[in-house]
């Protein structure tokens, strides 16, 4: 039951983070695009950052389905990309803004726990 709950989460993080590193890096869904770029310039962030933010988030999502060591960083990279949203969220916008970003939080934190668990057992 726990591995099953673990690769659901895995699957929901992968297909959550696919679409958002691809909008971010191609930008292929103009509103979506449009609405975050706004976000980041109100942030102090810009263009670049924004493609690189997605590049982190792209190799999360593949590399959490790595063995060993390369799933525990692409878990990281995912942890660590929610924690910047959420910061961002509650520092410029409402905490409601955050949602996604907390839920992310909360599944990439478990799989890197069970990931992590895994390989020091």
């Amino acid at each position: 039951m726990n591995s099953i709950f673990i690769t659901i989460a895995m699957c929901l993080l992968t297909v959550f983070f696919l679409f958002a590193s691809s909008i971010k890096i191609l930008g292929w869904q103009k509103f979506i695009f449009e609405t975050q770029l706004k976000m980041f310039i109100k942030y102090g962030l810009n263009r670049t950052l924004m493609a690189l933010i997605g590049m982190v988030e792209l190799f999360g999502a593949i590399t959490l389905w790595l063995p060993a060591y390369f799933s525990i960083l692409g878990a990281l990279a995912l942890f660590g990309t929610s924690v910047g949203a959420i910061f961002f969220h509650l520092k410029f916008d409402t905490w409601k803004d955050g949602i996604p970003a907390m839920i992310t939080l909360a599944l990439s934190g478990l799989v890197l726990f069970a990931k992590y668990s895994a390989i020091i057992t």
